[in-house]
């Protein structure tokens, strides 16, 4: 039997990184740290599945159990519209 399912509406915090918003990023992701290399500043955030890099641009997302998670920006546009 096939069922089908709709996405509930849930409203998300978000920010982007930038490459050089390190204290935004930290202020709003207690899981997420950065380090040097090759005088590059890297980001990495502790999600439920590991620690996974973003690069900039991608969008850093707390759920909604408080988890946090980078996503790639074409896969943010496509899943979230801004709430105003």
């Amino acid at each position: 039997m096939l069922l089908h399912y709709r996405k509930k509406p849930v409203v998300i915090e978000t920010t982007i990184w930038t490459g050089d918003n390190i204290t935004e990023i930290l202020d709003f992701c207690d899981c997420c740290f950065t380090y040097n290399h090759n005088d590059e500043v890297l980001l990495k955030v502790a999600t439920l599945e590991g620690t996974m890099n973003a690069t900039v641009g991608d969008y850093i997302i707390k759920g909604v159990k408080g988890e946090f998670y980078p996503c790639k920006p074409h896969i943010f546009l496509l899943t979230y519209e801004e709430v105003i």
